[in-house]
């Protein structure tokens, strides 16, 4: 496969495995795994596997800028700091292809212009939906976020257990990550940050 699409690193429809060949793989796994692709049990898991990464994975087919395209101005000159905490998601990680799950925090001091709530929920969603590293993640969340707002300040915070360390290797369950993004008044700022903090873990 030679054709990427523009910069983003992720191939073309054109280029993508066929229906038949992705069922194929999952086939070939199975029997990896070391079991009979054809017994009744497994005979549509191929069909139901490839269904199911078209959901798991449809950040693929998204763009962050048709979620935070729409935005509103009439707030009554509303300046103050906007916390969307808990937003859950289920990622998967990069490197062994296991999920991870966890909440998001998005806080941001508005520039005249606030985003709709649900918004904030539809970009975690769209970068989760994706093979994925948390750090990667969070930064990619608060990027797509300060491009297009272009709050005066941007704070994003996610914790996530990762099943890669749960399921496999040292198998620690319920051990937690926490990584952070501050930008504009929230980098450097040490008052905004523990509001911030506060707000989320209150």
């Amino acid at each position: 496969m030679d054709a990427i699409v523009n910069d983003t690193g992720f191939f073309a429809a054109a280029d993508l495995p066929t229906q038949e060949e992705a069922e194929a793989a999952v086939r070939t796994l199975i029997r990896w795994a070391g079991d009979d692709p054809t017994r009744e049990g497994l005979l549509d898991t191929p069909k139901r596997v490839t269904k199911a990464y078209r959901e798991l994975f449809a950040g693929y087919d998204a763009a962050p800028e048709e979620i935070l395209a729409k935005t509103f101005s009439d707030v009554a000159g509303y300046k103050d700091m906007v916390v969307v905490k808990d937003i859950a998601f289920h990622s998967h990680c990069e490197h062994h292809m296991v999920p991870f799950h966890g909440v998001a925090h998005i806080a941001y001091f508005p520039d005249g212009a606030v985003l709709g709530l649900s918004k904030m929920a539809r970009l975690v969603d769209l970068y989760a939906r994706r093979l994925q590293t948390q750090e990667t993640m969070t930064s990619q969340i608060a990027k797509a976020f300060d491009e297009s707002l272009r709050p005066k300040g941007l704070a994003v915070m996610i914790e996530a257990e990762h099943m890669c360390m749960a399921m496999r290797g040292i198998q620690k369950q319920g051990a937690k990550t926490i990584t952070t993004t501050f930008l504009g008044r929230f980098d450097g700022s040490a008052q905004d940050q523990s509001r911030f903090m506060m707000l989320v873990r209150g």
